[in-house]
C-alpha cells in the first residue's frame, strides 16, 4: 500500500479505546500517551507493508502496552522484551486480544478516561480541554477554535491541567454513581464539542476525514445514555447529535462546498436517524425537566419535521431560542435567535437584536456574516459589503470565505 493517507484516520478513530486501555494498565497519563505514540510509530512502519490489522485498536493496545513495559524493564534492569521483529508478529496475540475486547470492558475504558480528564479538581474549561486533547487527540489549535480563544491560551490551559492531574494524585478508578452525576454535565459538553469537531467541517473532503470524530461522539453519547437512561438532558444531547448528523449527505454540493440548511435537498436526510432523534426528544420532554440540550434538540426536530424549508415553524423556533437564552445566556444563542426573528418579524427586528452584540462578537465570523445578510435584505449595500468584508477576514476555512463572496457577488450584480 503506497498511499499512507488511510493510516491517520484509523489511528485517530482508535485513539479513545487505546488510550483508555493504556491508562487502565499504567494509571499515568504521560505513560499512556507515550505508549500510544510508540504504538502509532510502529503502526506507520508495519501497516504499509503488511496491511491494516483485523482490529487496529487491539493491535495498538498490545503494542503500546508491550512498548511501555519494555521501557519499564529497561529502566529497572529487568529482562527485555523480544526485538522489534518478534513484537511485530502479532497475528495470534491480536486475535486473542480482539476476542476479549467486550469481556475486558474496553468501551468502559473510554468513559473512565473521560471521567479522569473531567476530575472536579480541574476547572470546567480545563476538564473539557483535557478530554479533547487526551481522549480524542485533537490539536491545541482545534480545541482553541472550539473555545473561541487563542492557541497560546489553550496551550497554557492544557499544560496546567496535566500538571494539576499529575500532582493531585488522581485516582484512576471509574467513579461511583454520585461522582458520575456530578461530572455528567462537563462530560456531555466535551462529547458535544467532539461531535462538532467531526460534524462542522468546511468542505466535503475535510468532513470525510473528520467523520470518525462525529461517529465516535455519537458512540460515546450512546454509552453515556446507557449509564444514565433516565436523564432527559442526555436523551436530548443524543437526539440533537442524531438529528444534526442526519443531514450529512445534504451538507455539501457536488463541488464539495457547504449547502445551507434552508437550501439542502431534504430527501438526502437520513430518515432512520431522524426517527430515532425525534423519539428521543419526545421522550425527554415528557420528563418536564427542560435543559439546553433538549431545547436545541427540539429546534433541530422542528427543522427535521419540515418537509420543505418553507414549512419550518420559525415562530416556535424563536420561542425555543428565547427559552435557551434564559437557561444559557450567550451572545451566540442570541445571534442564532436573530435568524429566527428575521423570518418571523423581519430583518430590521433581527438587526436591532444583534447590534448590541458587536463588541463581544467582533472576532466571530458568523456575527458579521449574519449582519451582512440582514443589511443586504434591508437594501443597505454599502454597510452589507463592510460586514461581509469583515466576515471574509475572519473566515476559518476557504469554504466559509467563498460563501460570503457569493453575497458580495450578488451585491455587485445588483
Amino acid at each position: 500500500m503506497n498511499d499512507l493517507g488511510w493510516i491517520d484516520p484509523v489511528l485517530g478513530a482508535a485513539r479513545p479505546q487505546v488510550m483508555g486501555a493504556l491508562l487502565r494498565y499504567f494509571r499515568n497519563l504521560d505513560t499512556a500517551e507515550e505508549a500510544f505514540q510508540e504504538a502509532c510509530l510502529r503502526a506507520l512502519k508495519n501497516w504499509p507493508q503488511n496491511g491494516p490489522p483485523r482490529d487496529p485498536a487491539a493491535w495498538l493496545i498490545l503494542v503500546g502496552r508491550n512498548a511501555a513495559l519494555d521501557q519499564v524493564r529497561r529502566q529497572t534492569r529487568m529482562t527485555q522484551l523480544p526485538d522489534e521483529a518478534v513484537l511485530s508478529d502479532l497475528d495470534d496475540a491480536e486475535a486473542s486480544l480482539a476476542d476479549r475486547l467486550d469481556g475486558e470492558h474496553y468501551k468502559d475504558d473510554i468513559l473512565r478516561l473521560l471521567f479522569v480528564c473531567c476530575h472536579p479538581d480541574l476547572p470546567a474549561t480545563q476538564q473539557i480541554a483535557m478530554a479533547l486533547r487526551i481522549v480524542c487527540g485533537l490539536s491545541v489549535k482545534q480545541i482553541a477554535q472550539a473555545f473561541l480563544v487563542s492557541e497560546a491560551a489553550m496551550e497554557q490551559r492544557v499544560t496546567r491541567a496535566k500538571a494539576r492531574i499529575g500532582s493531585a494524585g488522581v485516582a484512576f478508578e471509574t467513579p461511583g454513581a454520585p461522582e458520575r452525576a456530578e461530572r455528567l454535565a462537563v462530560v456531555a459538553a466535551m462529547i458535544y464539542l467532539l461531535f462538532n469537531e467531526g460534524y462542522s467541517s468546511g468542505n466535503s473532503r475535510e468532513a470525510e476525514a473528520r467523520k470518525p470524530l462525529a461517529e465516535e461522539a455519537i458512540w460515546l453519547v450512546r454509552l453515556l445514555l446507557r449509564l444514565f437512561p433516565t436523564e432527559p438532558e442526555i436523551m436530548g444531547l443524543t437526539a440533537l447529535m442524531l438529528l444534526q448528523r442526519s443531514r450529512t449527505k445534504a451538507r455539501f454540493d457536488k463541488d464539495g462546498n457547504i449547502v445551507l440548511l434552508e437550501d439542502q435537498d431534504r430527501s438526502l436526510w437520513s430518515q432512520p436517524r431522524i426517527a430515532e432523534g425525534l423519539a428521543l426528544i419526545d421522550k425527554a420532554m415528557r420528563h418536564r425537566r427542560p435543559g439546553p440540550y433538549q431545547i436545541q434538540a427540539a429546534i433541530a426536530a422542528l427543522h427535521a419535521r419540515a418537509k420543505y424549508a418553507e414549512e419550518t415553524d420559525w415562530a416556535q423556533i424563536d420561542l425555543l431560542y428565547a427559552n435557551l437564552e434564559r437557561l444559557q445566556p450567550s451572545p451566540v444563542v442570541t445571534l442564532n435567535r436573530a435568524v429566527a426573528v428575521s423570518k418571523v418579524k423581519g430583518a430590521q427586528a433581527a438587526l436591532d437584536m444583534i447590534e448590541p452584540l458587536g463588541e463581544r462578537l467582533r472576532s466571530y465570523f458568523h456575527f458579521h456574516g449574519v449582519k451582512g445578510a440582514l443589511l443586504e435584505k434591508l437594501e443597505r449595500p454599502d454597510e452589507a459589503r463592510k460586514a461581509f468584508g469583515q466576515a471574509i477576514a475572519l473566515a476559518n476555512t476557504p469554504a466559509e470565505a467563498a460563501h460570503i463572496r457569493q453575497h458580495l457577488d450578488r451585491l455587485s450584480a445588483g
